[in-house]
């Protein structure tokens, strides 16, 4: 990851319509405690004569000198409430919506205001507001205390120890950090300039959103919660029904509402647009980013959460999660670092084993698209990145130990060994790949339709030059046994970990990296000759010339001239049909296992689940797979009968995108 954390910094200091709303309030708010000023016009003190009215609706003050109203103040919305040190009262004149279907007359009524600026429309019912800037078509109903200062951050500078318990990997936060700005921080210890360049940074942004007062913006609505205390909420956002939030930024807006509700707890955290915490979800000295959520009791402590992520029920401890991570029951997961996301923690899992009986300093590196099983337990320190994709199957105890094989599966010894611990499992490289493509090509598309950010960029394709390149080295140690046998552990081939590779596993695994990256790189070659073709570029040389300015096709075609050194054009859309056939065929087989296991335990099975073949997915699989054959034969077609031999070496479109 390349991201500029220092850069971005600067941006949201500058750029953040958090930081600017913050910057303008404590301008109107003044050296003294709150102005007179009103969304631009100048608030006047009361008259006599709408004190009169406030007094005789019930309403008090402190002092009625300190109480001033906006342009077009009514004071019949006003009812028996109480108004202590600089209070400034808009106009009421709209309904506010705490509800879409459900909204109330503007006003305040049954309430304590002390030092607060209420905008225009807002709507202030049974509750106690201190030192808090309300803005217009604001809601706060039934709220025990709402009050900020002096000098609160929201949240923003909390340090959490990303990974390592007691310390190391510590990144403080700020509102706007995204996962790839957390990961280079986790990962930049020996770049001391760095990180005092993003310290400094982040003090100068912290001094820019520290207010002595709380803001509630426009169309947020605040209610049936207790306790409100040094927080930021953003547009649109809606607290209702929580326990707690106490030092917290909560961003949000009129799209991207973000919610916190049904006994929540939130302090000290850092919520983006969009995300969630309900159902009794504790959520302390954390950041979630956009479309993350925590819900049904789950707990997630100096952690931060990628967009569209999920916990419910299970437990989150210093952890770096990245995107599409599924976690939705009791499961444990401490000091993770695991950027890349897109996995799942099954019920049970213990990924959690940071502690030696000496100090909890131990930590995890899972692979982009871990599969945590039912039970397992991991044991740290553990290094899988670079088994991206790979399955720990249920119940398996996994050692200590650095993997290196993606597209894994992890399983329970299958006999006892002689010359082999006892504790080692069997991994089987490429089982994903050969056995379960079908979990492979539905993530693809799953996290695709299921994304709900706007502001991070992902890469949903699985077949990509990074996890080409894993797959090449993870076949290039597989191949290099001189001396086959019936079993290996790492002390034949490096990056087997604490597991043992039989010899038949070894050679499928070979056979199955060779046909998918055959593939990754014919799906290069498919979308260059269309582009080609497009714009009527050469392609005589396709193959064969170099191309700096492209290095993803660069990377396809080295691949096509290792693994498929004498194809040509047509043959090689030709044989990418084939393998693309082959999968489809291999998505429905792995499907269909699930029907023959399903129908041989349970009696009526079959009636109440339909097949394979009428599976969403695999119907999906094959509407793409026929899709790309009539794509590859209008490509043949357009393809010339043959190429002059003089033909000059032309630019791959690629390059001249």
């Amino acid at each position: 990851m390349t991201v500029d954390v220092v850069a971005a910094l600067r941006r949201a200091a500058k750029e953040s319509p958090f930081v600017r709303s913050v910057q303008q309030a404590k301008a109107a708010w003044g050296r003294r405690g709150i102005s007179a000023a009103h969304d631009g016009a100048k608030a006047k003190p009361l008259t006599a004569a709408q004190i009169t009215q406030l007094k005789r609706q019930g309403n008090c003050a402190e002092s009625w000198k300190t109480v001033w109203a906006a342009k077009g103040f009514d004071p019949t919305r006003v009812w028996h409430s109480t108004f202590y040190g600089t209070v400034v009262l808009g106009a009421f004149r709209q309904p506010v919506a705490l509800e879409p279907s459900l909204t109330f007359s503007s006003g305040i009524s049954r309430s304590r205001l002390e030092d607060c600026h209420v905008g225009d429309h807002a709507l202030i019912r049974d509750s106690h507001v201190a030192r808090t800037v309300v803005k217009s078509g604001a809601a706060i109903v039934n709220v025990g205390i709402l009050a900020s200062g002096p000098k609160t951050a929201f949240g923003n500078g909390t340090e959490i120890p990303i990974a390592i318990e007691t310390g190391g990997r510590d990144i403080a936060l700020y509102a706007e950090l995204t996962v790839d700005g957390a990961w280079v921080l986790s990962r930049s210890r020996a770049n001391k300039a760095l990180l005092a360049q993003y310290a400094d940074g982040l003090e100068a942004y912290r001094q820019l959103v520290t207010a002595d007062f709380g803001i509630v913006e426009g169309g947020a609505v605040i209610r049936n919660t207790p306790t409100v205390v040094n927080v930021y909420v953003g547009e649109r956002a809606v607290i209702d029904g929580a326990q707690l939030v106490q030092q917290a930024t909560i961003l949000s807006s009129a799209e991207e509402a973000t919610e916190i509700t049904s006994g929540a707890i939130v302090k000290s955290s850092l919520l983006q647009w969009g995300s969630e915490v309900a159902s009794h979800g504790l959520v302390d000295s954390s950041l979630l980013t956009e479309h993350s959520h925590v819900e049904r009791h789950g707990l997630v402590t100096g952690s931060i959460l990628g967009p569209n992520t999920g916990v419910a029920e299970g437990e989150v401890t210093a952890s770096l999660l990245g995107p599409f991570v599924g976690f939705h029951h009791q499961a444990l997961l401490i000091a993770a670092l695991w950027p890349e996301g897109k996995g799942n923690v099954g019920y049970g899992a213990n990924v959690g084993s940071n502690h030696t009986a000496k100090a909890p300093d131990q930590e995890i590196w899972p692979g982009e698209g871990a599969f945590f099983g039912l039970g397992v337990n991991i044991k740290f320190p553990a290094d899988y990145s670079k088994s991206p994709y790979t399955i720990f199957a249920s119940g398996v105890n996994c050692l200590p130990q650095r993997m290196a094989f993606p597209f894994s599966l992890v399983n329970g010894p299958a006999v006892r060994l002689e010359g082999i611990s006892p504790a080692y499992n069997e991994i089987i490289p490429a089982w994903v790949l050969s056995d379960n493509i079908y979990m492979v090509t539905r993530n693809e598309g799953k996290y695709q339709k299921r994304n709900k950010a706007r502001r991070s960029q992902f890469v949903f394709e699985v077949f990509r030059p990074e996890i080409a390149d894993l797959m090449v080295d993870a076949r290039r140690r597989l191949q290099g046994v001189k001396a086959p046998k019936e079993v290996y552990t790492a002390k034949e081939i490096e990056g087997l970990g604490k597991n043992y590779l039989t010899e038949s596993s070894r050679v499928k695994a070979i056979e199955t990296y060779t046909f998918y990256l055959k593939y990754y790189a014919l799906l290069g070659l498919k979308r260059e000759v269309a582009e080609l073709i497009k714009e009527k570029g050469a392609l005589a040389t396709l193959l064969t010339a170099p191309c700096a300015e492209c290095p993803r096709w660069e990377h396809e075609r080295q691949t096509l001239r290792r693994e498929l050194p004498d194809l040509d054009v047509a043959q090689g859309l030709t044989l990418l049909v084939e393998l693309q056939t082959k999968i489809a065929k291999d998505v429905q087989v792995s499907k269909e296992k699930d029907d023959r296991r399903g129908e041989e335990t349970i009696e009526d099975y079959a009636e109440a689940h339909a097949p394979a073949k009428e599976d969403g997915f695999v119907k999906e699989t094959w509407a793409k797979t026929q899709q790309l054959q009539r794509e590859v034969e209008t490509l043949l077609a357009a393809l010339p009968k043959r190429a002059p031999a003089t033909e000059k070496a032309g630019k791959p479109a690629s390059a001249a995108r």
